[in-house]
């Protein structure tokens, strides 16, 4: 099953292929907090005049809580947990309110369930809607009209239905865009704009945890040879076979790339070079083993580098590919360690 993300998850994957530039994505979190907490702020005001004080200190927490929620979103990046904090945040300081002031209080509902449709995906935010239906029941029953209640309840449960459907929508189209952003459409690895950010955080993850990382860059030898003699629909099937017998070899936490035509980069977090090359061996002798085409072998080199302290992503990829150019000179189907 195709996993369905939420508006603010799409919102974490633009910041990050954007590498971080200062547009009005990356202040998202902030300004949706900023009108959660200037919403609330006037009735802060009005409430310590009127001698209100716990509906005051209520409102007060409520305005804090946002600010602070929006802030270690936009500085931290951990989508999910602030995501589900600010929904429970948003519909328990509405609940709040309401048994503590009334159920004029009733009003927040709708903005607030809109934003956690927002934050969270569609089957969360319909269990969070329903939920806060059935903890409204109590302090509407003793203390509003039947015609206020049941139209509460009927536009509720009515809004979130309409929201729902259309979060589902599009959140399986924020879902087939990213993988358009993030696959090589051909045969599903990760494509070049993806490598290059992964090579960034784990540039940035090693500096500040000084965890390794290597890099296996692989190339098919004498791929043009093959498109010539089978064709582009053979050669095509080919890299297809090539991904398929990658994938089944690397860790769940490696993660492959497509770059080039037939380029591929195998990306290991947290291993050494010496594990990067005995995996590169390991793909090789698998590769050649497979008889991908009849009565031609189809072999890869492979140029292997391990991050060093201090590198950056380019220098890091140059040296990979200056041993993928060794391990070619040196006969092709082969593997060659990066000085």
């Amino acid at each position: 099953m195709k996993e369905v993300y939420s508006g603010l998850e799409a919102w974490r994957y633009i910041i990050e292929s954007e590498k971080r530039r200062k547009t009005v994505e990356s202040y998202l979190p902030l300004i949706l907090s900023a009108a959660g907490a200037f919403g609330v702020s006037p009735f802060i005001v009005l409430r310590y005049l009127q001698g209100e004080w716990l509906a005051a200190i209520v409102d007060t927490v409520i305005v804090l809580g946002f600010t602070c929620l929006g802030i270690y979103v936009y500085r931290t990046r951990k989508v999910r947990f602030a995501s589900i904090a600010i929904s429970l945040f948003s519909m328990g300081g509405v609940l709040t309110t309401i048994y503590v002031i009334g159920p004029q209080q009733a009003y927040w509902i709708y903005p607030g369930l809109m934003a956690v449709f927002y934050l969270l995906r569609p089957h969360e935010a319909l269990l969070l809607s329903f939920t806060t239906v059935f903890a409204l029941i109590p302090p509407l029953l003793g203390r509003a009209d039947s015609h206020s209640t049941m139209t509460i309840f009927v536009t509720i449960v009515v809004m979130s239905s309409f929201a729902f459907a259309f979060s589902l929508v599009t959140s399986r189209q924020r879902e087939q865009l990213m993988r358009l952003a993030t696959k090589d459409p051909l045969t599903g690895a990760g494509n070049r704009r993806f490598f290059d950010t992964k090579l960034v955080d784990l540039v940035n993850n090693m500096r500040r945890t000084g965890t390794p990382a290597s890099l296996l860059l692989l190339d098919l030898d004498h791929f043009k040879k093959v498109n010539d003699d089978y064709g582009h629909a053979i050669g095509d099937r080919i890299l297809k076979q090539v991904t398929e017998i990658i994938n089944l070899r690397i860790r769940a936490t490696d993660k492959l790339y497509r770059i080039g035509g037939e380029e591929f980069v195998v990306v290991m977090e947290g291993q050494t070079v010496e594990r990067a090359a005995h995996l590169a061996e390991q793909l090789r002798t698998l590769v050649e083993a497979n008889e991908l085409v009849p009565d031609q072998a189809v072999t890869i080199s492979l140029g292997v580098a391990e991050l060093r302290p201090g590198e950056e992503p380019v220098d890091w990829l140059h040296r990979a590919d200056t041993a993928l150019y060794e391990a070619k000179r040196a006969g092709r189907n082969r593997s060659h360690i990066a000085s």
